[in-house]
């Protein structure tokens, strides 16, 4: 149990409010000075938080270690599916329309399962974008985020961040797919008919030409194997494999043979690359260097503001209901980096049952579903549910919900798209579109 004296002070969480609103507010009030400068203030804020852990904080050395760790197997992952993507062109020899768009985002949501959504995003934005081009508008790509950057993802540990954590906690390979198939098709089917309605009405904007009927082509296909080679890399952990190799226990490194494999491909995915696919794609880092750096001050800045909740949900957990921990988990998922969030409210689920986080058996107990009487109140198992979902379906409602997020709009803003600014994403789109359909599902799965 993490004590109140332990905890860093409330103000500490101001540098990450502050990335926040630079992030919401820099491109749309002070476009070029954020352009050039948000690596310097997106470190910035991070240093002033590591700062005040380094010198101030018991164990706060650790902790961002800890954070490093992570931020570290984050970027490899991310960095080794762009890039290895990038090198696969695919060619749709059809026209964009409402039943093939409406296919493909269908598509892209399943594959988000079997090569997570950073994987399905950079694999199918850019011929998503050119099937469409000349009738390429904004909903276009929010609805791609929606469906392929985040909700697609939740059926299974490749999928999300979150549910790997859990995973690796204990959590059996399938148990989301038992738990969430239903919830997920209603969504994703909910957000698909929705979509239909206004491409329907998006016509055919400036591409008049007849219709082409083909198939699909691939080049640069032998980056298939590197993409297998990822997620074969995803389980090389201990806690997946038991007795296998710890780098950080061995050579305190920051880093696994995961992360290193994983940064190996980048390296080898992109010296081998074929060229005709990377000029097909339009392939260039910057919407890998936005996330880099923007994300590195995210994971700084948060730390206070995880602990924070964490020791919140801990101390509250008795008093949570299942509503509570799904709004909780997804509204704070949308702003705060979903994994530790799903993290702090699992360990505060187990602990409402007088079950460890550190437990295995303790946890097989959870997801098994302890009897209703331990509580008086529902089943174990509807709370991981709820938590689960929640924490990766929320991740769609802002652009920092999850890394995919800001990577399909920096490239659909290379393409020309007039993309929704950080507010706007928020309030002309994810409020009123995502917002009354996860009350929807509260009302169905988790109110009684």
């Amino acid at each position: 149990m993490i004590l109140s004296d332990h905890l860093p002070p409330v103000w500490l969480i101001a540098p990450f409010v502050i990335l926040l609103v630079m992030i919401a507010l820099g491109p749309l009030l002070f476009h070029r000075f954020w352009e050039r400068h948000y690596p310097v203030i997106a470190i910035g804020l991070g240093i002033v938080v590591a700062a005040y852990y380094g010198l101030f904080i018991e164990n706060g050395t650790q902790m961002l270690e800890r954070t490093l760790e992570e931020y570290l197997s984050f970027i490899a992952l991310v960095s080794s599916l762009f890039v290895v993507s990038g090198g696969i062109l695919i060619t749709i020899e059809r026209r964009g329309k409402p039943s093939i768009n409406a296919l493909l985002l269908f598509t892209g949501a399943v594959l988000s399962n079997l090569i997570g959504t950073t994987g399905a995003s950079m694999l199918l934005i850019r011929p998503y974008m050119r099937i469409n081009q000349g009738r390429l508008k904004p909903f276009h790509i929010v609805f791609f985020i929606f469906i392929v950057s985040n909700i697609g993802g939740g059926l299974t540990p490749v999928g999300d961040p979150p549910l790997f954590l859990g995973f690796l906690k204990g959590v059996p390979f399938f148990w989301v797919l038992s738990k969430v198939w239903f919830p997920w098709i209603a969504t994703v089917t909910l957000i698909i008919l929705l979509f239909l309605v206004l491409d329907a009405r998006a016509g055919n904007g400036t591409n008049q030409s007849a219709e082409i009927k083909g198939g699909v082509s691939i080049t640069g296909a032998k980056n298939f194997f590197y993409l297998a080679m990822i997620i074969l890399a995803v389980f090389l952990d201990p806690a997946v494999i038991e007795g296998f190799p710890s780098l950080q226990e061995m050579f305190r490194l920051p880093f696994g043979f995961r992360e290193l494999i994983m940064f190996s491909i980048v390296l080898a995915a992109h010296k081998t690359a074929d060229h005709k696919a990377l000029k097909g794609n339009e392939f260039n880092f910057e919407p890998l260097r936005e996330v880099a750096f923007l994300f590195i001050g995210i994971f700084a800045t948060m730390i206070p503001a995880l602990e924070l909740i964490g020791a919140y949900a801990h101390t509250h957990a008795a008093a949570f209901s299942v509503s509570r921990f799904y709004w909780m988990t997804g509204l704070l998922s949308g702003v705060l980096d979903n994994a530790p969030t799903y993290m702090n409210f699992f360990a505060g689920a187990l602990g409402k049952f007088g079950l460890k986080i550190s437990s295995p058996s303790d946890i097989k107990m959870f997801v098994d579903g302890l009897d209703s009487s331990v509580q008086g109140d529902v089943s174990s198992d509807i709370y991981l549910m709820a938590i689960s979902l929640a924490s990766v379906f929320f991740g769609a409602m802002t652009y920092i919900g999850n890394a995919p997020n800001f990577m399909v709009k920096n490239i659909a803003l290379q393409a020309g798209v007039d993309m929704p600014d950080f507010l706007q994403y928020a309030y002309k789109y994810s409020i009123p579109i995502l917002l009354p359909i996860f009350l929807l599902l509260w009302l169905l799965f988790f109110k009684s």
